[in-house]
């Protein structure tokens, strides 16, 4: 292996440009003495002469083993040159980041979050992955927004507490909060029995209510639909909810619950030890201040 240094490719480069060792310190901001030093030192590294020295005025000249370490050279010194752009981009901020998400929080929480990095950091990559799971794996993500507490090798945020809410069709029960033990054995539109859907039905369970879950879909629209459809109610949490604009729907109702149920938390998950990229730690920070003002209109 080549004991050759990126100073001493940049010297040869200059030399062979300028056709004198006296230029090509001027040029470099070098004595003449250490660009032949570092001439040398080349040299001495691939095993022979690069230049042929004729003395007196005129130009040097590259010799055919100069030649192809300049050309290879050059190549060397363009990589290094982008992967020192690369580096100055990803510190300021101009990196890649993978998020994981699922549909609520990409409705509600998540546009505020990619429309502020874009804004901060014009350049950046970021890359969304959607999936409704409740084995999160976090391992080739930078960050993953989940809607439970995860055991194992993997470090959290928690960015809110998401309540439930009854959605019915207008006139299926009076105006104003309706008490959960109203919901027993009524028909129930609801998502899988994944994530926070299985914790929220089995506090139902404590409590005495099953209702009759008619439907179970994975889209927030699609179980809305059903609502307006006739099919049965639904309890969806407040960011499905926000998201979906049931407010300027005079078919909906949307109804707060007596007792309330446990609210759904909101984390932010990403892998324990993981050093984060300037863009990535960005992002939590957004997330908290967004997450933040949505918590704070619940």
């Amino acid at each position: 292996m080549f004991d050759v240094e990126l100073r001493h490719l940049t010297t040869l480069a200059a030399v062979a440009d300028e056709g004198s060792f006296g230029r090509a310190a001027a040029l470099l901001g070098y004595t003449q003495s250490t660009v032949s030093q570092q001439i040398a030192a080349l040299e001495k590294a691939v095993g022979g002469a690069v230049f042929d020295r004729p003395g007196g005025p005129k130009p040097v000249r590259i010799t055919p083993l100069g030649a192809v370490v300049l050309a290879h050279g050059r190549d060397l010194l363009a990589r290094a040159e982008a992967m020192a752009t690369a580096v100055d981009r990803f510190k300021a901020g101009d990196g890649r980041v993978d998020i994981g998400t699922f549909q609520s929080v990409s409705n509600a929480l998540l546009p505020s979050v990619v429309r502020r990095l874009r804004d901060e950091h014009p350049g950046c990559d970021i890359r969304l992955f959607e999936e409704e799971t409740d084995r999160p794996q976090v391992q080739d993500l930078d960050l993953m927004f989940f809607d439970g507490r995860v055991d194992g090798d993997v470090e959290h945020r928690k960015l809110l507490d998401d309540p439930y809410l009854l959605v019915a069709r207008t006139g299926t029960f009076p105006e104003g909060p309706v008490r959960t033990a109203q919901l027993d054995g009524v028909p129930m539109v609801a998502h899988p029995a994944i994530c926070d859907q299985a914790r929220m039905e089995q506090a139902l369970a404590r409590r005495g209510v099953r209702p009759q879950v008619v439907c179970r879909t994975a889209g927030n629209e699609t179980v809305l639909s059903m609502v307006r459809a006739g099919l049965g109610s639904a309890i969806l949490p407040q960011l499905a909810v926000g998201g979906a604009d049931i407010a300027s729907d005079a078919s909906l109702r949307v109804h707060e619950l007596e007792p309330a149920l446990p609210p759904r938390e909101i984390f932010l998950l990403w892998q324990r030890g993981r050093t984060h990229s300037p863009l990535a730690a960005r992002a939590i920070e957004i997330a908290g201040e967004v997450a933040g003002r949505i918590g704070g209109r619940s």
